[in-house]
């Protein structure tokens, strides 16, 4: 009986140690001490000033305790705390154990306490870090060594630190958590709790990876199939997903890439198209004017011409069925003749790289026409595509045909119009979902075949699409992704009219549709390089 009372007692007194223990960690930590280093000084005018209110100790160096004393604040050199100047032309300043001490001690550990009176440590209970901007720096073409020196040592070391230290400490790891900090200050009187110290932590990690993945891009040359490491800070809210019952995200910065200058917000399902559409317009963006209607990541509508207006009316005859609700794009801006054009067809996106002021009030008459000006900006280098439990990580395809890479397989050649528009079917070709097949005249699509099972499945589509909009295939050109197993393909194309054929090759059965073209006077001509698009 008295072992059992010993026993309950033992369990009592560690039930109420591990709850005293919760209850301390869980305790509102009151902020008396703050540490100060910052790149850009806008926006701690409001904070200092609370900061002063509350008695807050403040400890800087450099740059900042210069900027905080010009804001009245009174600071503690932090020289003055560890007893070492900065060197090494400011590589060195908080690196320090007496710094690091004060951050990283657990206020409820004896060993912590004792160490601290030891060696006469400051408690620091708030650390304010904004980091060098190596990013910016990258993206402006900083030199080598520029790039370099923003690569900020002791801050991300002080908000690691800090982020650790949750429990008792507050970090607050850009400018962009000054208005978090401002709000405890004010309304919180300094006292904070352990979620808030948690929640502007876990912000913290955020921020400290997302460094160190771009500082890792920019030392292995940009990305690479080797590795994936991906972090990106800026993200969309979108109305939904590919469906309405799906959340959905964009992660990245749009407006690098796009002024909105009229619209509803872009939803999932036109970002993707929108996508598509760039990719497709590269092709031709140094070209003559050239117009590109898209739906479901497809081209169903294209052409090049002398004018906007005409290349936007050769466009839309491509496919107008599939036009109503597409997303548009013009390598070229769009003027008033070719807006009032425009402005008849119902459309999702309208892209160019410039809307004159007359076409810009035409097309605005729609108040949630999504109209988008496109900024310069680089193709990325790698594509990457979550399936499974994984990631599917590969080099963009960046092979765009010219003349040089057609090798004339048959014993006719094509003319030099026919060539052209080979290369212009190949490029089609290139950005449309396989397998498919791309006819094309005179620098206008005129019917394709888009993501069928089999190849003459996407020949007979493409044909059907032509003769439905009134298009004459007779000495048109066919552009495949991938290469014909059989000669079935280029008989059906001979068929339907069509006198000069594009396509990788690559089959063992090469020979058989190479000999049916010798035999039936149609051009065939090999790239060597596939287009698969999935």
């Amino acid at each position: 009986m008295k072992r059992a009372m010993v026993s309950g007692l033992i369990v009592i007194l560690v039930l109420t140690k591990r709850l005293q223990s919760l209850s301390i960690m869980n305790a509102p930590r009151r902020i008396q001490s703050a540490l100060i280093s910052v790149f850009h000084k806008e926006g701690l005018e409001p904070i200092v000033a609370e900061l002063k209110r509350l008695g807050v100790t403040i400890y800087s160096t450099g740059g900042t305790q210069v900027a905080l004393e010009k804001m009245g604040a009174e600071v503690v050199p932090v020289e003055e705390v560890t007893n070492y100047p900065s060197i090494l032309g400011g590589r060195v300043k908080t690196l320090h154990p007496k710094v690091f001490g004060g951050i990283l001690n657990r206020r409820d550990f004896e060993a912590d306490v004792a160490h601290m009176e030891e060696y006469n440590l400051p408690h620091i209970d708030l650390v304010i870090v904004d980091l060098y901007p190596f990013e910016q720096t990258v993206v402006q073409g900083g030199s080598h060594q520029d790039v370099i020196e923003k690569i900020d040592i002791g801050g991300i070391s002080l908000i690691r630190a800090a982020a650790k230290n949750f429990a008792d400490v507050v970090i607050v790891p850009s400018q962009n958590e000054y208005g978090t900090l401002l709000d405890l200050l004010q309304n919180g009187e300094g006292v904070t709790t352990r979620d808030e110290r948690q929640s502007l932590a876990t912000q913290a990690f955020r921020i400290s990876s997302h460094y160190d993945t771009r500082i890792h891009e920019w030392m292995q040359g940009g990305a690479s199939v080797e590795e994936l490491n991906l972090s990106e800070r800026q993200s969309t809210a979108l109305r939904y997903g590919e469906n309405p019952h799906q959340e959905g995200r964009f992660f990245g910065d749009l407006s690098a890439l796009f002024d909105q200058l009229h619209g509803k917000p872009m939803s999932y399902n036109n970002l993707l198209d929108i996508d598509s559409a760039v990719q497709l317009m590269r092709e031709f963006e140094a070209g003559d004017p050239t117009f590109a209607v898209l739906k479901h990541n497809n081209a169903c509508g294209l052409a090049t011409r002398s004018t906007v207006a005409e290349a936007w009316k050769d466009a839309l005859a491509g496919d107008p069925v599939s036009a109503f609700g597409g997303v548009l794009i013009c390598n070229k801006a769009i003027d008033a003749v070719t807006a009032t054009a425009m402005h008849e067809l119902f459309f999702e996106v309208a892209i160019a790289p410039a809307f004159d002021a007359d076409a810009l009030a035409i097309l605005q008459q729609k108040k949630n026409r999504i109209l988008l000006v496109q900024k310069p900006c680089a193709a990325q280098s790698t594509t990457v595509r979550s399936i499974l439990n994984g990631y599917l990580v590969q080099q963009a395809d960046a092979k765009t045909e010219a003349l040089p890479d057609l090798k004339l397989a048959t014993n006719r050649g094509a003319s030099d119009a026919q060539i052209e528009d080979l290369v212009f079917a190949m490029k089609v070709a290139k950005h449309t979902r396989s397998n498919t097949i791309v006819f094309a005249k005179g620098g206008q699509l005129l019917g394709s075949g888009t993501g069928q099972t089999s190849r003459v499945d996407a020949l007979k589509q493409a044909v059907v699409k032509a003769k439905a909009f009134g298009f004459d295939l007779n000495g048109a050109v066919m552009a495949s992704d991938a290469f014909f197993p059989f000669p079935d393909c280029v008989a059906l194309a001979k068929e339907a009219g069509i006198q000069a054929v594009i396509q990788p090759g690559g089959s063992v059965k090469d020979q058989l549709s190479i000999d049916f073209c010798n035999e039936n006077e149609v051009a065939m001509y090999m790239t060597g390089t596939r287009h698969f698009r999935h």
